[in-house]
């Protein structure tokens, strides 16, 4: 059960390691296109129709035909990588059980956005978790974990891309445990703070930290917070759906400006939300230092170099962003 790329490598992984994949289901296809009349198949859909497996798509997972359905391929187990919330008649259904494949360490980074909330708050580890799923969301008993680093240049497509592939890995070994314990591999409730298993430690001391769903709205860059949290913000919404701010001119002109590269410049800042160039560099000043703006894309526009930007534009002194 998944939709997105990111469940497609998983997939694939079952597929080519001869795992009998009964069934797929997946989001129902997505109008696209100016009159929303084009239909899109989900990035798994794709793969599972080349790959000959049988495709569901409910429109409500409660929804009687497609419980039928998917009761008839008399499933031992199913396996949920980015997909929705399940009903417990769903994932009650199989005798060995459903389980997730969870891109963060768990219990930290529970909910929809997690690769994006570890870099926008300068983790400088993440990681895939695998869980038996329960009422709540991304509560159940833990079977493994595997970390993964966060460098601190990464941005969201480094990492999406690592956990991606870790977790295809780590699917796999979590059915060999779970077959080779008849159903029942050895798991450790998320309330515990100390594991023994060889797999994992796990600390809940600290806070948990959330990974809610991003809009818009959450995107919004906020210069008062520092050079470092602005810098860890907009490497963990690029390139999708990437930090903006509203770059105001002389004339009072708003126009929305996309961020998606920023460097670091250790030199003080010189009013929050205050532009200026420094040796043919773009700044921005956040609360206590310059931020070097590396990429960026005006409305309407292509993503381009700041230097391009700076080409096109004059007396960017006299603009600011808020």
């Amino acid at each position: 059960m998944g939709t997105p790329e990111f469940a497609v490598e998983t997939l694939q992984a079952l597929v080519d390691n001869h795992y009998n994949v009964v069934a797929v289901v997946t989001q129902p296809d997505k109008p696209v296109g100016r009159h929303q009349t084009e239909m899109r198949p989900s990035a798994v859909k794709q793969y599972a129709l080349e790959k000959g497996l049988p495709v569901l798509q409910p429109e409500k997972m409660k929804d009687p035909v497609f419980i039928e359905q998917l009761r008839s391929y008399h499933a031992n187990l199913q396996v949920v990588v980015a997909f929705r919330m399940l009903p417990e008649v769903v994932w009650a259904m199989p005798e060995y059980g459903t389980f997730n494949v969870h891109a963060a360490l768990l219990p930290q980074y529970r909910g929809a956005a997690p690769i994006n909330w570890a870099v926008i708050n300068g983790e400088t580890e993440t990681g895939v978790t695998t869980f038996f799923l329960d009422h709540d969301i991304d509560t159940g008993r833990i079977i493994m974990k595997k970390p993964f680093p966060i460098p601190d240049e990464a941005d969201v497509e480094y990492v999406y891309d690592g956990l991606m592939h870790l977790g295809a890995e780590l699917c796999l070994e979590t059915l060999d445990a779970i077959i080779a314990a008849d159903g029942h591999p050895a798991t450790i409730a998320q309330e515990d703070s100390q594991l023994s298993t060889i797999h994992y430690q796990l600390s809940t001391s600290e806070a948990l930290k959330p990974a809610p769903k991003i809009f818009k709205e959450t995107c919004e860059i906020g210069w008062s917070k520092t050079a470092k949290q602005v810098y860890d913000f907009v490497r963990g919404l690029s390139p999708y759906p990437g930090a903006w701010t509203t770059l105001v001119a002389p004339d009072g002109k708003e126009t929305v400006l996309k961020i998606y590269k920023t460097r670091k410049t250790g030199k003080p800042g010189k009013g929050i939300g205050q532009i200026s160039i420094e040796g043919k560099i773009l700044c921005v000043s956040a609360a206590d230092e310059l931020l070097e703006i590396v990429e960026l894309q005006l409305a309407g526009k292509k993503r381009m170099a700041a230097r391009d930007f700076l080409n096109g534009i004059k007396q960017i002194d006299d603009y600011r962003v808020r």
